[in-house]
């Protein structure tokens, strides 16, 4: 293991702080390390894996049309893009999908998309439109979602950032109405439904909702980073229908391919979506016949095995019991789901926790320093819940 760990570190950069085990292969919920010790994982790829490890369906979707077609680009016309549109379209009732390749060009895409529809629908003044994000959001490391950041790991020493951007309190249904009356030059507002890297933030009950409602009263495009709690992870399709509403623009990533590639989506009607001619947006391999067919049966799996149901029923379940558990180093235990969090008191005891984690037999990992995220595949049965719940209870001991 020492090895493999070496090479990384002798001719990679440096930017993760990676947890101390080499896995080989995984399966479901299961990863096995290269000396055949198995965990169960509660990382999942940041919510990219909800439907398991290397599920076979997608393995075979993905072997079969890497035979015949992976890549076109734009240029021409394939065979199974067209179906991939018309199947996600439908899915999430839009008109149109905009492909690309990972969650931070999905964010860059709806932005350039909200600036441009301020421009040529709104009439904002050239050069004046605004994007409106939250504090502690998290949607990417390019400079545009570094300069909405209010992170400072994120952006010191990478300016200047991009103009045009403003920060608001997440939560805050005031701080939104006061600023989208202060500044008409604001032609979206950026949010996550839950704040994922922020520590699993839930907003209060119809958080969405209003937010939807303020929006829409100022002519203000509402867009929805669902990258993270989209695609099941949070007990439903998307974590927006807990308020039952339709964000303009809609952004999907991560498991969109189930962990076999990078895919993501900008979804929005033609209202939005027609100010998007040729030229303006592009990507070599957004929409490539093999991220294409690959994320149709991603979005398949989820439905036909029920992992949304799956998700809702033993979050509770899984919440409920480590309610039970008692320790005085924990803050609190929230989460939608399979989208939780621990927070620990100090530092300290979060990474004694992930550490008698690793030692236990599951990987899981901090952020923002005193939160533990505990996010597995979707496809965990009630069994590796139980066997979950044991091994986190172990854990909590000693720290």
């Amino acid at each position: 293991m020492i090895n493999f760990i070496k090479k990384e570190l002798q001719h990679g950069a440096h930017n993760y702080t990676s947890i101390n085990v080499c896995v080989k292969k995984a399966a479901g919920i299961i990863l096995t390390d290269i000396n055949n010790k198995e965990y169960y994982d509660f990382v999942a790829g940041y919510s990219a894996i909800n439907q398991g490890h290397c599920h076979p369906r997608l393995i075979n979707v993905l072997t079969e049309q890497s035979k015949n077609l992976t890549l076109t680009s734009r240029a021409i016309y394939n065979n199974i893009l067209g179906d991939y549109m018309e199947f996600i379209t439908n899915e999430f009732q839009y008109d149109k999908v905009l492909p690309m390749n990972t969650g931070v060009e999905g964010g860059e895409t709806a932005i350039k998309l909200a600036r441009k529809w301020g421009y040529e629908i709104k009439n904002i003044e050239k050069n004046k439109a605004v994007n409106l994000f939250c504090e502690n959001n998290f949607w990417g490391r390019t400079i545009a979602a570094a300069s909405s950041s209010t992170d400072p790991i994120c952006y010191n020493n990478f300016g200047p950032f991009n103009p045009g951007f403003d920060i608001i309190k997440y939560n805050c249904l005031e701080s939104l109405e006061n600023k989208l009356i202060s500044n008409s030059n604001i032609v979206s507002f950026m949010v996550e439904p839950i704040q994922g890297e922020a520590g699993i933030i839930i907003p209060d009950i119809n958080y969405m909702k209003n937010v939807k409602k303020i929006c829409k009263k100022h002519n203000v495009l509402l867009i929805a980073d669902e990258v993270q709690t989209g695609l099941g992870r949070t007990g439903r399709m998307l974590a927006c229908d807990y308020d039952y509403i339709k964000p303009d623009i809609l952004i999907l990533g991560k498991a969109l391919s189930g962990g076999m590639l990078p895919v993501s989506a900008v979804l929005a009607n033609n209202s939005i979506m027609n100010v998007i001619t040729p030229g303006t947006h592009g990507s070599t391999f957004g929409g490539n016949p093999l991220a294409s067919a690959v994320a149709i049966e991603a979005i398949k799996i989820i439905k036909d095995e029920k992992l949304c149901e799956n998700s809702y029923e033993l979050g509770i379940n899984f919440r409920k019991e480590l309610f039970k558990l008692q320790s005085t180093t924990i803050k609190n235990i929230r989460g939608r789901g399979l989208l939780n969090a621990i927070e620990f008191k100090t530092k300290e005891h979060a990474n004694k926790f992930c550490y008698n984690l690793l030692d236990n037999g599951i990987i899981a990992k901090t952020t923002h320093n005193t939160v533990v995220r505990m996010s597995p595949p979707l496809t965990i049965t009630k069994k590796q819940i139980e066997i979950s719940l044991n091994r986190v209870e172990k854990s909590l001991k000693n720290i």
